[in-house]
């Protein structure tokens, strides 16, 4: 896996979600508290971009049929989507730089 610096700490509002583009894959980044998050922008139910979902608690919900995943494993809380969504591992540097680890 390599990792792929993608924005400052400060440029994720907490619980918005944040799309960004990495070797060719979209991915939502959301952060909560010291926390950040990255999970694909495709819902698996409906292939739906999450981004512009909401999140809630510690999922992340898509707008048109409601499907939540969770932020950290990718693995749907009930209907009508039953696939996980893939996620990926972060880490934020000292200086607050977020990085994204893509196979």
């Amino acid at each position: 896996m390599s990792a792929h610096r993608v924005c400052h700490v400060n440029e994720l509002a907490d619980s918005k979600p944040h799309l960004v583009h990495l070797e060719g894959e979209d991915i939502v980044l959301v952060r909560r508290g010291d926390e950040v998050f990255a999970i694909s922008d495709v819902c698996t139910h409906a292939d739906i971009s999450l981004s512009t979902g909401d999140v809630v608690g510690g999922e992340i919900e898509c707008w048109l049929h409601g499907s939540r995943f969770d932020l950290r494993t990718g693995e749907p809380s009930g209907p009508p989507a039953w696939q996980p969504v893939p996620t990926y591992k972060t880490t934020v540097t000292a200086d607050g730089t977020v990085a994204v680890s893509v196979a």
